[in-house]
């Protein structure tokens, strides 16, 4: 029975020398002929433990020797308790901080059979994910969501939001008719969310003024990309009286400028060391770009979309990004005015040029992370424009009802947290920054 309180490994430096008791997993053991070392590891770092094996004074012989026996049966995964003297020693690479081990109590046995290693697969590290975030770098990554969500959460709460958690049950689409999740309910039909889109609005005919929510969302995209997922994490904002989308991009860029500068600072020498990634805090005010001259520098750099519609493609944000940090020196850009055919019936027409939208994609490093616009807020137009987008008013007369009896001016952006992460982290897809992912072929673990 362990009598010394466990002691988190990150908190060991602070420690005197003298017994200690942490608790972890194996992660590496070796098993030489006078002395054992064992790497173990808990959700907060790595720790080297050492038993020398006992030999005979005079014949060097090694004796029998019980607890040497329990470290040569370790198997990597093992879960243990361990007691032992906590000694400094500049020699070992983990800290400087060694133990050396009197006790160890076998808590979970792991199978020797590893079914992944370092370099398996990411489709094959999915299949076994408890194992594949035992990583030093995928627990990083968690922690690193951790404080971006908390600073974006704070920035908000400092100015008075609302935090808002929508249904994710809908009698009817959030966005489109297509890509919807259709599931039995009772004796209807119901449709998971696409996005809060309807209810941020909701808020703000109800007088929140400004909200927020980070939640599950669902798409029925049959997408095998690299940025796309049939459930993902959505951060999303809404805020009330403003003048145009660019009270919008103004709000989200001192928010990703207050999040990624938590990050470097919390986490931003590990990222380094483990992720060779330096992390880059965009300095104020992002730039913007007008779509149709995005779509003309692009041109003039010898690449034409290959769109039958209005927007862009992904080349064509790579292209832009890269002008960007050729011209600016910055990673963010904001293409805004897309044109109407290619934006949702909510979002606001220009005054002067009904072709166009008060609206915006953010693109950071070449790819898009964020939709964000002014809504739509008069009644009748809104109308309007659904029909115009071949929907039926009726069928969206619970969303109408928001703007019958008077709603301010509005907008607001939903935002990938993966493509974020992913981004951030510089990982090649989605799938290595997401906690269990889910898509088109997709559902365990």
């Amino acid at each position: 029975m362990f009598v010394t309180e466990r002691i988190l490994i990150k908190n060991l430096p602070a420690k005197s020398e003298g017994s200690v008791s942490v608790a972890g997993w194996v992660d590496k053991v070796r098993d030489q002929k006078k002395v054992q070392f064992v790497v173990l590891r808990d959700e907060t770092g790595a720790a080297q433990l050492v038993h020398p094996r006992s030999s005979d004074p005079d014949t060097g012989e090694t004796l029998p020797d019980a607890l040497a026996d329990v470290i040569s049966g370790l198997a990597t995964g093992t879960f243990l308790r361990v007691t032992g003297e906590l000694k400094l020693d500049e020699r070992v690479k983990l800290g400087g901080l060694e133990i050396k081990v009197t006790e160890i109590e076998i808590v979970a046995e792991a199978n020797p059979e590893t079914p992944i290693a370092a370099d398996s697969g990411i489709d094959k590290r999915l299949d076994w994910r408890f194992l594949d975030l035992r990583e030093a770098r995928n627990n990083l990554m968690f922690r690193v969501q951790t404080t971006l969500e908390h600073a974006m959460r704070c920035y908000w709460v400092d100015r008075g939001y609302i935090e808002l958690h929508t249904p994710k049950l809908m009698a009817s689409a959030s966005e489109s008719n297509a890509e919807l999740f259709e599931v039995d309910y009772f004796d209807g039909k119901a449709y998971l969310a696409q996005s809060p889109q309807f209810f941020k609005q909701m808020a703000q005919s109800a007088g929140f003024g400004s909200i927020f929510e980070i939640g599950t969302v669902f798409r029925a995209d049959p997408s095998f990309t690299s940025r796309h997922a049939t459930e993902f994490v959505s951060v999303d904002a809404e805020i009330s009286w403003i003048d145009s989308h660019e009270d919008v991009m103004r709000m989200q860029e001192e928010l990703l400028v207050a999040a990624i500068s938590a990050v470097k600072e919390k986490h931003g020498d590990d990222i380094k060391e483990l992720f060779d990634v330096d992390v880059v805090v965009p300095t104020l005010p992002f730039p913007r770009i007008p779509l149709a001259e995005a779509k003309q520098i692009v041109a003039e750099r010898g690449y034409e979309v290959p769109r039958h519609d209005a927007d862009m493609d992904p080349e064509g944000e790579r292209q832009i990004a890269a002008y960007v940090a050729e011209k600016y020196g910055h990673e963010f850009v904001f293409l805004t005015d897309y044109a109407a055919s290619i934006r949702p019936f909510y979002h606001m027409r220009h005054e002067g040029d009904q072709a166009l939208t008060n609206s915006y994609d953010l693109i950071w490093r070449g790819t898009e992370i964020t939709t964000g616009a002014q809504r739509e807020h008069r009644v009748d137009v809104l109308e309007a424009q659904a029909k115009e987008k071949g929907l039926d008013p009726e069928e969206l007369s619970f969303y109408l009802d928001f703007f019958r009896y008077g709603v301010p001016p509005h907008g607001g952006f939903g935002m990938g947290l993966a493509r974020v992460m992913m981004l951030l982290l510089h990982q090649p897809n989605i799938r290595e920054v997401t906690y269990l992912f889910r898509g088109p072929n997709r559902l365990l673990p």
